[in-house]
């Protein structure tokens, strides 16, 4: 594959090439209810174990199959995990093993692990099995003593398989594990409630219907609590938060309201592990019947079921699934035999992989039921974590208890406005900043065709109804340009004196970033402009500095994601086939990196990785070397302005000439299908949160702005970017961002990203370096959470 990952810095870099797996044997299983993801997890274990050394077996029917031992334990090879990325379940199957739960299964199962060598496990599931697994390994000594006891392994065979390392992978749609903000799975069964949302809602807005859904969540209210957000419902009910004893009058009076502003449909989310502060059940049915009898509405249940279970595995999934299988692998070849090294988890903290002692996790995990058992149901969002808690808040705003009769009242203006491409999302981040706004007690004004329409006077108050069912749409249904204040400053500083602004949030892409520091430089002459400025990334390219992910880019990974299979699949009958994609981002390669890694692609060419012609002979080398295997198909994507002479047309010549009598070409250009459709889940959630985020900001600082009867402001951190920066979200300065961008080629000087592209190169069979810094350092649950100050603030 083409180039290095960067330059190499010797002092602080530490790679996995030191790891070496040579005569270790790692097994991989996946126990417990399916997820989708759980194939990519197996896929990344298996190909990484192999890539350092280490034979990899399977264990079939997760520990049913490790008690039974046989044919149920195999070696896996390369090409055996090969098609496995866009599959949802999990194809090495999985049971619940009730004899496993027994000393006698137990001693099966370590007998059977012994015989194999295998001293390395990696158990992807829920708190169950990895309950179980530690457990196991805490009894491993004992086991293969009563195993020599009974001559059933020698003493040499316990001496060479003395400790077990046990690795766990968090494989649950329900996201109910502690200590993670995702589990593999969640991402996916999001999708797929939201498209039945989506679907119902359409004909309930035909009738005039409420309808209500049951979701999956018996003691986790997550699916229910985002996909309430995702889809704009009109009410929620999830286990961690109870409703008051009032609340049938309270749902009522809200719908009716709904109802009475000319509202077609009325959706409410149920996890069907509701209940009331009372601990006693709310089902749909008594919710059907309770809006029957008080409003005639006519009203009908949905119960999802196992459709949240089926299904592709999502864009996220998959990346997440990949990258928590390399790290599960690098954790098992850093476990040493001598430190007594804890069982760990993997996990995923904002944008970062992280390692956690099982069973802090775990108990964290059980304390939850505990508090809603005791009904300290305050102590149970808590536990949950940082990103539970944020989104229970922000589901408090939009969703619960909010009615459309009262808000308190400031003497405040805000406007928003969209400036760039249009990016799957905005809607919904309009949405919620325009909600959130009102209930801050802001009057809201919308802006019509980014900083054009604001020069041109086009403003007008926007209102709490206004903004009805904008979550599901895509493109921007306020208008977006990519026009730049800077030309038109006069006539926007008279706008704002016009219509009074006292706040500004602008939701875009690269051209929003531009305008606003145009605007902020702007503030010595235009007293204006002095005023609190915030920005929220949306662009598909996520091109923006100062933040990790933007608003559209999953939604656009997804349709990459989709794509690819679609041309994956066409080549399973013709076989000796590759494609030759080409993916939007201008000069940023994050689509088609982290498309490519999604996609299971074999090369990738971006513009930030340098490639020559001797690159490309090497390529089509590798995939005239992977034709003579059982995989006689490749797939390569190409970054839009990757190399102005390496064209996509250059590339496809290039292959379909080097590569005659072995494989023929076909060739895509994915085009503005990336930009389109409706947004994903997680971009719904994201930008419904960050756009909250940033109008709580805007609140607070308006507050502190204010002296002598106006707002005056023209401190630097009051003109920001709202970006995830690994951990946490962070209000920047766009001035102290400057330096960090290159604007001839729109981009930041460093982007995260570039640290998964040794990763896609190890899982497509290349041999790289990967860069490992920062992994092997386990941490606690109770230190993963940075305390928010004044620049940065959790999700």
């Amino acid at each position: 594959m083409a180039g290095t990952a960067g330059p190499k810095r010797q002092d602080t870099r530490k790679y996995f090439e030191n790891l070496d797996g040579a005569g270790k044997c790692i097994a991989v299983l996946t126990s417990g209810g399916d997820a989708q993801g759980m194939n990519a997890a197996v896929r990344a274990v298996v190909r990484m174990g192999i890539y350092v050394g280490a034979k990899v077996y399977f264990i079939h029917e997760g520990y049913q199959g490790m008690v039974d031992g046989g044919d149920n334990i195999i070696e896996a090879t390369w090409e055996s995990v090969s098609s496995m990325l866009q599959v949802g379940g999990t194809v090495i199957g999985s049971a619940r093993c009730k004899e496993f739960r027994t000393h006698e299964g137990r001693l099966k199962a370590a007998l059977n692990l012994v015989k194999h060598s295998i001293t390395n496990l990696c158990v992807i599931g829920g708190d169950g099995s990895l309950t179980g697994a530690n457990l196991f390994r805490e009894e491993w000594s004992g086991l293969l003593n009563e195993l020599v006891e009974q001559g059933l392994v020698s003493e040499e065979e316990v001496r060479s398989n003395s400790e077990l390392h046990i690795v766990g992978m968090v494989g649950s749609i329900d996201n109910d594990f502690c200590g993670t903000d995702m589990t593999i799975g969640t991402d996916s069964a999001l999708h797929r409630i939201i498209e039945v949302v989506d679907a119902i809602m359409t004909t309930a807005q035909s009738h005039q219907r409420t309808f209500v859904l049951e979701v999956m969540g018996r003691h986790c209210g997550y699916l229910a609590m985002v996909s309430a957000l995702a889809c704009g419902a009109d009410w929620v009910f999830i286990p961690e938060m109870p409703p008051e004893d009032d609340w049938e009058d309270v749902m009522c009076q809200k719908l009716s309201e709904n109802r009475a502003e000319r509202k077609r449909l009325n959706i409410i989310i149920v996890a069907e592990g509701a209940i009331d502060c009372h601990n006693k059940p709310i089902t749909c049915d008594y919710i059907k019947d309770l809006v029957v009898r008080r409003l005639g509405f006519d009203t009908r249940v949905t119960i999802l079921g196992h459709v949240q279970r089926g299904g592709t595995p999502s864009a996220f999934d998959r990346i997440l699934a990949s990258r928590m299988g390399v790290e599960a692998v690098l954790a098992l070849l850093e476990a040493s035999d001598s430190d007594n090294t804890p069982a760990c988890v993997v996990s995923l903290v904002g944008n970062q992989a992280v390692r956690l002692p099982l069973m802090e996790c775990v108990q964290m995990t059980q304390e939850v039921q505990k508090a809603m058992d005791e009904k300290k149901f305050e102590d149970a969002v808590r536990l949950r974590g940082r990103y539970f808690t944020q989104v229970s808040v922000y589901v408090d705003k939009l969703v619960i208890y909010v009615t459309t009769d009262f808000h308190p009242q400031s003497s405040f203006n805000v406007a928003v406005l969209n400036v760039g491409a249009p990016a799957a999302g905005m809607n919904g981040a309009v949405r919620s900043a325009v909600r959130v706004g009102i209930t801050e007690g802001h009057k809201m004004f919308a802006v019509n065709d980014g900083f054009e329409g604001f020069y041109k006077g086009q403003i007008k108050e926007i209102k709490w109804g206004d903004v009805g069912g904008w979550t599901g749409q895509g493109g921007s249904l306020l208008g977006t340009k990519r026009t730049l204040p800077g030309a038109h400053l006069d006539k926007i500083a008279e706008q704002m004196r016009i219509y009074n602004i006292n706040a500004l949030l602008v939701i875009g892409g690269f051209e929003a970033y531009v305008g606003l520091l145009e605007l902020s430089t702007a503030r010595d002459k235009y007293n204006e402009f002095c005023v609190p400025m915030v920005m929220v990334p949306a662009t598909v390219s996520n091109n923006i500095p100062g933040s990790d992910l933007s608003i559209g880019s999953d939604t656009a990974l997804n349709a990459i994601t989709d794509t690819c299979d679609r041309i994956k699949q066409s080549a399973s009958g013709t076989k000796r086939r590759v494609f030759i994609i080409e993916t939007m981002g201008g000069y940023c390669g994050y689509l088609a990196t982290v498309g490519g890694l999604a996609a299971g692609a074999d090369t990738v060419y971006i513009y930030e990785e340098p490639f020559d012609i001797r690159d490309l002979q090497a390529n089509v080398e590798h995939l005239t070397q992977k034709m003579k295997t059982s995989i006689q198909r490749g797939l390569v994507l190409r970054n839009e302005n990757c190399n102005e002479n390496f064209n996509t047309d250059f590339i496809y010549q290039l292959y379909s000439e080097e590569g005659q009598g072995v494989f023929d070409c076909r060739k895509n250009i994915l085009g503005h299908m990336q930009q389109g459709g409706a947004p994903s889940p997680f971009d719904r959630n994201f930008g419904t949160k960050v756009a909250a985020k940033a109008i709580q900001w805007v609140t607070k600082t308006l507050k502190e702005s204010f002296k002598g009867g106006r707002v005056f402001t023209n401190s630097p951190d009051t003109a920001c970017l709202l970006g995830m920066r690994r951990r946490a979200m962070v209000f920047q300065p766009v001035s102290q961002l400057r330096d960090e961008t290159d604007f001839v080629h729109r981009i930041p000087k460093e982007q995260w990203w570039l640290k998964l592209r040794p990763l896609m190169k190890i899982l497509a069979k290349y041999k790289t370096s990967y860069d490992v810094s920062d992994s092997g350092q386990l941490e606690h649950v109770t230190q993963i959470r940075p305390r928010e100050t004044k620049t940065s603030a959790d999700i």
